[in-house]
């Protein structure tokens, strides 16, 4: 599977997978080391844990906006396991390229990032399985899913739990006399009036980055497969398996698209030339009334820039069916174990440790802040993840449908749907490349 990998062409090859769920960082490379923490005497279950032998595990990631999170729980390992040492590496642009260099040379981290889902096949064979171990338990169900590989075993570790959706600014709807975010795409266009006739510009984008058109589309694909009666993974398989086609879908051939001609006709100047700190500039400093192709991540950084802004979070509106505007959850980053490492068991030891202890069940909502993808585990701080606990109360949570698919496709999808906004492509040329895409580049297998 892998050697299919390294034969793509580098046109597709990926220049910043992990961005995806992230935002965007500086593309620099970020190496730290675990041995200057404090020591401790604390004992282990194999006895003084001092006199044990010391071991090293280095961890290749593509997380930079984790640095500090990171560093945090390496250095509190360090006091429960003194002669372990954590080697941070993190590397945001050309990450996957570098990574795949490493596998084919031999030289396989003892921890590297991929994206879950599809990729948690292209990866299977240098992944240590994780299946029965406490921390696999420790996993929310429908996290764990995404970590499963297509023969059922955990290979991956979920870096966090995300949220994906559209995030409007609450205040301007209110001033415009909008009682809540649109549901459907009726009501999506009365808001675009309402918001204009205030003078209100409707839509702050992203659409420099390839990776947030993904983030939109699995919205309509959730939709789609709901239309068709069957599932988003089986939908996605069947493209990719050239058994249907966006002609079969009306929600893909022309509610997307009219979606997306919406938010460029009456979203913020120049699309294609901002990108995600862009689009978080300009909502947050009240430009824009809405947010697309984002998620959770974004909230520290635009209450960096406007503290007191009040945020509100809804589904996209796909259809002319309400229930259809479901919040994104799941989770989209996975870590692996390389099964090979010289260290795979105290490797496994650590994040089991981290996936089931108290100081790790704290980590993701106080430390990392994010929303945890483990059980029994608090949320953080933070209003999108609140207002999410309170609205699947009622609803029930969209399919991260962008796990059917590898990021290989993905990139080539917002490659095309960037030259279809720039007048570059037509419509139909467009869908028909994103289909040949999908069989090209959608699977792993």
């Amino acid at each position: 599977m892998f050697k299919k990998i390294m034969s793509m062409s580098t046109s597709i090859v990926l220049a910043s997978v992990m961005l995806a769920a992230c935002g965007s960082g500086n593309g620099s490379t970020t190496s730290t080391n675990s041995t200057t923490p404090e020591a401790s005497s604390t004992a282990d279950a194999g006895g003084a844990a001092n006199e044990a032998k010391p071991v090293t595990i280095n961890m290749f990631t593509a997380s930079p906006e984790y640095t500090d999170a990171f560093n945090a729980y390496i250095a509190e390992y360090k006091k429960v396991k003194p002669n372990v040492t954590i080697n941070l590496e993190i590397m945001q642009a050309d990450y996957n390229t570098v990574l795949k260099s490493k596998i084919a040379a031999g030289s396989t981290p003892d921890v590297f990032q991929t994206t879950a889902g599809g990729d948690i096949d292209t990866f299977a064979e240098y992944s240590a399985d994780l299946t029965n171990e406490p921390l696999a338990a420790a996993m929310m169900d429908a996290v764990r899913v995404n970590m499963t590989s297509s023969d059922g075993k955990v290979l991956g570790l979920p870096v966090k739990g995300n949220l994906m959706m559209m995030i409007y600014n609450k205040k301007l709807l209110a001033d415009a006399g909008i009682a809540a975010a649109p549901k459907t795409t009726a009501e999506l266009e009365d808001t675009i009036a309402k918001l204009e006739a205030k003078g209100i510009t409707p839509f702050a984008n992203a659409y420099k980055e390839w990776w947030v058109w993904k983030h939109i589309f699995q919205n309509f694909v959730n939709a789609a497969a709901e239309d068709a009666g069957t599932t988003p993974k089986a939908l996605v398989d069947q493209f990719i398996a050239g058994e249907t086609t966006f002609k079969d879908h009306p929600v893909l051939s022309d509610n997307f698209f009219n979606f997306i001609d919406l938010t460029v006709k009456h979203g913020t100047d120049k699309p294609l030339e901002r990108d995600s700190n862009a689009e978080v500039s300009d909502f947050a400093s009240g430009k824009a009334a809405f947010m697309t192709g984002k998620g959770a991540w974004d909230e520290e950084a635009i209450k960096k820039i406007t503290p007191d802004i009040e945020i509100g979070i809804a589904g996209y509106p796909v259809s002319d069916k309400p229930e259809q505007a479901l919040l994104v959850t799941g989770a989209d980053q996975a870590l692996r174990i390389n099964k090979d490492s010289a260290v795979a068991a105290e490797t496994i030891e650590f994040f089991n440790w981290l996936y089931t202890s108290d100081y790790g069940k704290k980590w993701f909502s106080e430390v990392a802040k994010v929303i945890p993808p483990i059980k029994d585990a608090a949320l953080p701080d933070l209003d999108m993840p609140k207002q999410m606990e309170e609205i699947l109360k009622t609803e029930k949570s969209g399919d991260l449908s962008v796990n059917y698919s590898l990021d290989t496709f993905h990139q080539k999808f917002g490659e095309l749907m960037q030259s279809y906004i720039s007048g570059g492509k037509t419509k139909e040329q467009t869908i028909t490349e994103i289909q040949q895409a999908w069989i090209q580049f959608g699977s792993s297998m």
